[in-house]
């Protein structure tokens, strides 16, 4: 089995989560203007993602160029219908990549440990949402495997479902 590099991210990385979470947001709005993608997070923000949904991290020397956020729970945004009857789904309900760290493969390997980790919980399915805009993930989420299972449009941006079974 291959090894994880995504670690449970703990009360310590609160200010890095934030920090990166708001370059991603700010690098984002300087390319493709203000949208859903360009809201800065607070510490708030933070922990109230690491109390509905487990965070984690990548780092590489102490600094985090990745995190993910996964939870058992449905996002209220999600509809089911568009899915397969998988029983045990996660949600992969965030992904941030440091802006410096973006083309080189760590959104890419971080999706792999998302699949070993949602083995474990044990889920059968990985299911999200992205935007399919030019500032959204979904192109790469296609190219990581993962399969369309349906459209809608979200305040103005198409938002596109998206799921893989495990």
């Amino acid at each position: 089995m291959t090894e994880i590099s995504l670690k449970r991210a703990t009360a310590d990385d609160i200010p890095e989560l934030v920090r990166l979470r708001n370059d991603v947001s700010e690098t984002l709005a300087e390319r493709y203007g203000i949208g859903h993608w360009s809201a800065n997070v607070s510490d708030k923000g933070v922990v109230f993602s690491m109390k509905n949904g487990t965070v984690y991290v990548l780092k590489e020397s102490d600094v985090i160029l990745a995190t993910v956020t996964l939870s058992a729970r449905k996002p209220w945004a999600i509809d089911t219908a568009y899915f397969s009857s998988a029983k045990r789904p996660v949600y992969l309900t965030a992904m941030a990549v440091a802006p410096t760290a973006q083309s080189k493969g760590i959104g890419r390997r971080c999706l792999e440990d998302v699949v070993q980790i949602a083995k474990g919980w044990p889920a059968d399915a990985i299911r999200l949402d992205a935007y399919d805009a030019e500032a959204g993930a979904g192109e790469f989420y296609r190219k990581c495997g993962y399969t369309e299972m349906g459209r809608t449009i979200y305040r103005n941006t198409p938002l596109v479902y998206f799921e893989k079974l495990l």
